[in-house]
């Protein structure tokens, strides 16, 4: 009798501190429950072809599960079938979001959406107000299910008769989901490099890229409006900047690494060489695939990857780093600044303050997470430090890019890179949003003036 009331009391004391959980302290804790699992999958011997240890297995789970795709171990040849399904599902759930699972059984079990249960979906997607959340949370995942099998149908073309049905039509799967949720995991060991002047491959997949990371919002907004000037104020700076930047970055890896022949000068024609620009302008957005060997670019084709990788996708999509829009709106407060304009104005439309603060907040803690990173690497790691930071940055922004150290870095820096991968895909600000203490102002205190520049 008696432990039935201490398992009881013990029962009702966990479903007061999981009820209790704030939306960014529930989605800290789901991907780190998923990683955890993902990890305990991925040691079972059938999952393996070789046996893995625990560290290997951890490392492996937490960046298919935060979509970021830093391997020690040949994703190929050390999984069995069961391992990339297992590795499937961990991209799958981080990609569109765990908590958007949740809430999706949630709401097929009990009808509707609660107050939490809508907070935690604004959390997931990065939405701010209202709206009809479960209208897009049902269309995310039917939009999801629909690019995956279409990029499936297309990748099987190129696929299935080099390697026949049954293992053609795997790759073609693995690799359209993979690419959709920006998780850069590849089935041979130098990626997409085979494929460097392929224009399907490169088509699909960097379609897939960019539909997957530019926001599952602006795609709604695309879908469901006929003009550009009836989308909203988002939707228009993430078409545009997306469109920028991908012509730019192309431009600039063609130029700078034109007279490579480790990498460009070795591809015959023009063809190969706009494609393999075309296909590392758009990857370093989260994507981490690569037609090119990222090992052999020029340091400054790898600094300017960096400042990509950093950049990152858009909003509420299954992309890292700092966001686009985030990016965007930090480069137009500074140019209104400038101009001595009291708000940044486009497309007819003021940008709000609260939107401000929040993106140099995001800028800022995110530095400081990739930075305290990089320092810590420099410490445990013996790699040049370019090879290091391009390491913390595309672990951080969730990219998966390497210039070939991740398999040699020692376990405190795997352990760097991990933590690194989870802080990189719940976002800093949720991190900090989570670890902080609600406090009320009800002290109101003069205003100072500070020097600064």
């Amino acid at each position: 009798m008696k432990f039935a009331l201490l398992g009881d009391r013990l029962f009702q004391q966990v479903k007061t501190h999981v009820l209790g959980l704030t939306p960014p302290q529930a989605l800290v804790l789901s991907y780190i429950g998923l990683c955890f699992v993902g990890s305990l999958l991925l040691k079972l011997p059938a999952a393996t072809q070789i046996p893995i240890s625990w560290s290997q297995a951890i490392f492996t789970a937490v960046s298919a599960s935060t979509v970021t795709g830093l391997v020690v171990v040949d994703t190929g040849t050390h999984f069995t079938l069961l391992g990339h399904w297992i590795l499937l599902f961990l991209m799958q759930c981080g990609g569109l979001g765990l908590m958007t699972f949740g809430i999706l059984i949630i709401h097929l079990m009990k009808g509707q959406l609660g107050l939490k249960h809508r907070a935690a979906l604004r959390e997931s997607f990065n939405q701010s107000g209202q709206g009809d959340l479960r209208r897009l949370m049902f269309w995310a995942v039917g939009f999801t299910a629909i690019m995956e099998l279409l990029g499936t149908a297309m990748l099987a073309i190129q696929w299935v008769p080099e390697m026949g049905w049954n293992r053609g039509l795997f790759y073609s799967f693995f690799h359209a989901l993979s690419a959709f949720n920006n998780a850069g995991f590849a089935l041979a060991h130098d990626g997409l490099v085979a494929y460097v002047a392929n224009p399907l491959v490169n088509i699909v997949i960097s379609l897939l890229l960019i539909c997957g990371g530019i926001g599952f919002v602006v795609v709604a907004d695309v879908i469901g409006k006929k003009r550009f000037a009836q989308y909203s104020l988002h939707t228009k700076l993430m078409l545009i900047g997306t469109l920028a930047i991908n012509l730019v970055a192309m431009l600039v890896v063609l130029v700078l690494e034109y007279g490579n022949p480790a990498t460009l000068a070795a591809l015959p024609g023009w063809g190969a060489k706009l494609w393999a620009s075309w296909f590392q302008a758009v990857t370093p957005r989260s994507a981490g695939y690569n037609t090119l060997d990222i090992g052999a670019l020029l340091p400054s084709t790898a600094f300017f990857i960096t400042g990509l990788m950093f950049i990152g996708g858009g909003s509420g999509s299954t992309a890292g780093g700092i966001k686009l829009s985030t990016f965007l709106v930090v480069l137009l407060t500074t140019w209104a600044f400038l101009k001595k304009q009291e708000r940044p104005v486009v497309f007819g439309r003021s940008i709000q303050l609260d939107i401000i603060r929040k993106s140099l907040a995001i800028i800022v803690i995110s530095l400081l997470c990739v930075t305290t990173g990089i320092f810590l690497l420099t410490i445990t790691e013996t790699a040049a430090f370019l090879d290091l930071a391009f390491e913390g940055v595309s672990a951080a922004a969730t990219v998966g890019l390497s210039r070939g150290i991740t398999a040699d870095l020692s376990l405190a820096g795997q352990a760097i890179i991990v933590i690194l991968m989870v802080i990189g895909r719940v976002g800093p600000l949720t991190i900090a949003f989570t670890l902080a203490t609600t406090r009320g102002e009800s002290i109101q205190y003069p205003s100072g003036q500070v020097s600064i520049g």
